[in-house]
């Protein structure tokens, strides 16, 4: 007679005297990345044209408000940078959904294909500017910095601290005035701010661009211009820099001072 064996023996399985419970395995957690990737491309898709740079930038900042955890308190040179290349990235979405169909059609001619080519760069340098000029001026309203930008003041300068009722007003201490150009990259464009607000000499030039060669370096420097760079760029600045660079953080700590702004 053959006896039952228990399942257990069968199926080669040792049971013992105690029990374990193992959690279910976690989700891996969504990254910054992920979720700027997710957020911008339900952001690029309701879009059937291009927005003004202004929505761009806005919407470029909600989404790096709602995946960065750090965001409200980032200093101003990182959140400035990071501004920066969140609407580009957001930028690039939106435009391969809407340009899509013309890079991938049939071109009539050369003509046709440059004119195609050069209305897409020309909207990009448009909107990188732009773009500067938004972010900046959201951090100085973030800093409780009072400015203005574009204001018609003998030119039109990107940035006029306080503003221009200030730089109007005779009586108005013109230590206490700052003029600024922002510029993506600077060539022979940083002059401009020279012949803008001429009631001030104290002229600042931003810049975004990664590195300037020492010979334009000592230009500025003979004009009497200041330069303001993004920390995470000036490391790619010449050692032999003759032009003190300042990054947004003490650039605005020197404006506060002098207004006297806590």
């Amino acid at each position: 007679m053959l006896k039952r064996r228990p399942i257990a023996v069968v199926l080669g399985i040792e049971i013992g005297e105690s029990w374990a419970i193992y959690p279910p395995a976690e989700e891996p957690k969504e990254t910054v990345d992920d979720c700027l990737g997710r957020v911008y491309r339900a952001i690029a898709s309701s879009f059937d044209i291009f927005p003004t740079g202004e929505v761009f930038s806005e919407k470029a900042r909600e989404g790096l408000s709602e995946c960065t955890k750090d965001f409200g308190s980032m200093q101003p040179d990182q959140l400035l940078m990071s501004c920066i290349e969140a609407e580009y990235r957001l930028f690039k979405l939106v435009e391969r959904i809407l340009c899509q169909q013309d890079v991938i059609r049939v071109f009539r001619s050369i003509d046709d294909f440059l004119h195609t080519a050069a209305t897409i760069m020309n909207r990009r340098k448009a909107r990188a500017g732009r773009s500067l000029e938004n972010h900046f001026s959201f951090i100085l309203q973030r800093e409780g910095i009072p400015h203005e930008m574009r204001a018609r003041v003998d030119g039109r300068p990107d940035v006029i601290i306080p503003g221009s009722a200030e730089y109007r007003d005779e009586s108005y201490p013109v230590q206490k005035l700052f003029v600024m150009g922002l510029k993506t990259t600077c060539k022979d464009r940083w002059r401009q701010v020279l012949n803008e607000a001429k009631r001030t000499k104290r002229k600042y030039i931003l810049t975004l661009q990664p590195g300037i060669s020492t010979t334009q370096l000592q230009e500025m420097k003979d004009s009497g211009v200041m330069l303001v760079v993004p920390k995470p760029l000036q490391t790619n600045y010449p050692r032999d820099n003759p032009l003190k660079l300042l990054t947004v953080r003490e650039l605005f700590a020197e404006v506060k001072r002098d207004l006297s702004i806590s």
